[in-house]
């Protein structure tokens, strides 16, 4: 596994800028303090010791100095005592001016880099409130999109972001429930002529002349009507699970798994499948039948895309270490590949296997499970069994209830 570099913030970047900038300021600075220094203490005519004329002498002038022990020295010996005073005092005043001002400018460039971080933060800190909401937008997104950044401060450049960014967002939110409404108001309006023409089959069938061709056909339409009703059903479930669940009322999953098991026992007996469960406590909250759709869903999916005769479908259902509800259903069956486990959750995809597919599936399973989960703050995953199959988890939030009383427990 390739290990990607952590990266280096926005704010980090700026306060590297910042300490960069005011270090290559006191540097040039204290660079030319230093220039500035040196050619001083150089200057041939500054005045640092005393000429003169020795009392009694000649009126030529001749220099002398007089030590720190009070020697007195002439000509050539007060030269080189000169020099030397010179060079000390040079030596001396570069080396406390180089020293004491780069503590100082270090101390000082540490300042300037905690205050540049401080400054940082304030500038960015409106990004990372647009930041924050829009990853909470994101992760709700099953649920709609009314959420908004409320973004105070000067009219700049972040706040035009935000208000773009509201704008997309509000265009989004209207967009997806338009196209809800549309799935809702077309399944609604679909379910009236299909049952019509069911009505319609079945009279035709059970007059006493209809012929067995007549029969036969009427089973073929009723089936095909029959499956075109699962699929409105699926239609408008979906729509419905898509919104986020407002009105919540307990739900033990593990009477869900039961019920589904027990309902869907005819099934999976003709079919040649052994269904086992162990229905675990895993109490949550939220709308029951939709609970107890995403439960059958998966139950069914099990038995419909099993192995045959012969083959295993495992319902579980308990309560995490973590506090957290899972159910989670394996069934044996055709090897699914690992890159086409996401497809799975999209609506009318199919796994592509040598298998034909099942005329009592509608493809919207697995997406209307996922959309109930999401809607119930939840989350579904899903793994490929080493020997075919599939391994579905849905993971709920636990009864808040529940959850009260296991974190008083000792």
């Amino acid at each position: 596994m390739k290990l990607t570099p952590r990266r280096i913030t926005l704010r980090v970047r700026l306060t590297l800028i910042y300490g960069g900038l005011f270090l290559i300021a006191g540097v040039l600075l204290l660079g030319a303090t230093y220039a500035l220094f040196s050619r001083q203490l150089s200057n041939p005519g500054r005045a640092l010791v005393t000429k003169g004329v020795q009392p009694g002498a000649e009126p030529a002038k001749q220099m002398f100095v007089f030590t720190g022990d009070g020697t007195m020295l002439t000509g050539p010996d007060a030269e080189r005592w000169m020099t030397q005073q010179q060079a000390l005092l040079h030596d001396a005043a570069t080396t406390s001016l180089l020293t004491q001002g780069g503590i100082a400018l270090g101390l000082v460039f540490v300042l300037a880099t905690g205050f540049g971080w401080l400054v940082a933060g304030r500038v960015l800190r409106p990004l990372h409130q647009v930041t924050d909401t829009a990853r909470r937008i994101a992760a709700t997104a099953d649920r709609g999109l009314r959420e908004r950044i409320a973004l105070r401060g000067p009219d700049d450049e972040v706040h035009d972001l935000a208000f773009a960014f509201n704008t997309m967002v509000e265009r989004l939110d209207r967009s997806f429930d338009g196209q809800r409404r549309f799935v809702a108001n077309a399944s609604h309006e679909l379910r009236t002529p299909l049952t019509l023409g069911r009505s319609l089959v079945e009279l035709a069938m059970h007059r006493k002349s209809a012929s067995a061709d007549v029969k036969r056909l009427g089973e073929k339409l009723l089936q095909i009507n029959s499956r075109h009703e699962r699929l409105i059903t699926g239609l408008l479930l979906l729509a419905k699970s898509e919104h986020e669940i407002t009105g919540r009322l307990p739900v033990d999953l593990a009477d869900l798994v039961t019920h589904v098991v027990d309902q869907t026992s005819t099934e999976a007996t003709r079919a040649g499948i052994a269904v086992h469960h162990v229905a675990g406590e895993a109490p949550t909250t939220g709308d029951a039948l939709l609970l107890e759709r995403l439960v059958h869903n998966l139950v069914e999916n099990g038995i419909r895309h099993n192995s045959g005769p012969g083959g295993q479908v495992e319902v579980t259902s308990r309560t995490r270490p973590d506090g957290r509800i899972e159910v989670r259903v394996s069934n044996t069956g055709p090897v699914v590949p690992h890159d086409e486990i996401r497809a799975l959750f999209e609506p009318f995809r199919r796994l592509h296997t040598n298998h034909p597919p099942t005329t009592k599936g509608t493809g919207l399973g697995l997406s209307i499970v996922r959309s109930v989960a999401h809607a119930h703050g939840g989350d579904v995953t899903a793994l490929p069994r080493d020997n075919g199959g599939l391994v579905v988890t849905v993971t709920l939030p636990a009864c808040p209830e529940v959850s009260a009383t296991s974190a008083r427990l000792p």
